[in-house]
């Protein structure tokens, strides 16, 4: 998935995360991420909440609270901010940047610059309640250096295909110690990790080169060649929940399905009911 070129010179996908695009440098990404350690001075448990969705970020900032967890809430800017449960933090990731997009992937790349520990998930994602108690646990778990994830090996048909594999930011958590030494590595979240600014021997990158471009092969890596530790969260413990295309039968696409503009918020309401989804999952108390 290559970037494609705004009017303004920039790559649509910087704000998605994806490092063949990134031609702003290091240092405002640095400042921007001054300002949002501000807002969570003294927040112990964040969680990163993303918008797509109203409706959907008031039930996962629910969720997040009755677990004792602070909603950290970022948010799409084709979307725009949405309701904020008492004692949510909003966070405008893309104030200083204002791409036409921004992911999570974003500011989950640049995790130790703003927090001691980062919990975070998909905005389709809904959990049960034990699933829930169980996620909690293992964030809990966490000494400062290691992370969680879910591991995706891509199914039956890329199982033994090793260099596709990754770890998916479907849910998990991460610590400074885990996510600067990801960063000085060059092996983060984003796509083409192979062309991380950290990356600079040419051998290693080309080594790189030789793996999937998906987020998250470099976290896998990280684990691999830097003896990195990652708790895997099983993705059968939490796929249930997901309500994405890999879900759906029938699923509707919306123009630009393929590209970083893609209309998550239309997708996910052509086809999900977040009522029907929270009696399914029986979390029918946070609507």
């Amino acid at each position: 998935m290559q970037p494609s070129v705004q009017s303004n010179g920039l790559h649509a996908t910087i704000g998605t995360g994806n490092w063949t695009g990134f031609t702003i440098g290091l240092e405002p990404v640095y400042a921007a991420a001054a300002e949002w350690k501000v807002w969570l001075a003294g927040v112990k448990k964040p969680w990163l909440c993303w918008n797509v969705h109203p409706r959907w970020s008031v039930v996962q900032q629910r969720l997040v609270k009755h677990f004792g967890w602070t909603p950290v809430v970022g948010f799409d800017p084709r979307v725009g901010p949405p309701p904020l449960e008492p004692g949510a933090i909003l966070i405008d990731f893309n104030e200083r940047f204002r791409f036409p997009v921004m992911w999570p992937h974003f500011p989950l790349e640049f995790a130790f610059l703003f927090t001691a520990r980062l919990a975070f998930w998909h905005a389709d994602l809904l959990c049960r309640l034990p699933v829930m108690e169980q996620l909690v646990a293992l964030f809990d778990s966490l000494e400062d250096g290691q992370m969680s994830a879910v591991l995706d090996r891509g199914g039956r048909r890329n199982y033994l295909n090793f260099k596709s594999h990754r770890y998916w930011e479907l849910c998990g958590c991460t610590t400074r110690a885990a996510s600067e030494n990801q960063f000085y590595n060059g092996t983060g979240w984003w796509r083409y990790f192979a062309m991380h600014p950290k990356c600079t021997v040419k051998e290693e990158r080309e080594r790189r080169e030789q793996y999937s471009w998906d987020s998250g092969v470099g976290i896998l890596y990280w684990q691999k060649k830097y003896n990195g530790s990652i708790k895997p969260i099983d993705i059968h413990l939490v796929k249930e929940g997901h309500c994405s295309e890999i879900m759906a039968k029938d699923y509707k696409s919306a123009p630009g399905h393929q590209t970083a503009m893609r209309n998550l918020p239309l997708e996910l309401e052509s086809n999900y009911s977040l009522d029907h989804e929270a009696r399914r999952l029986r979390l029918e108390q946070f609507l």
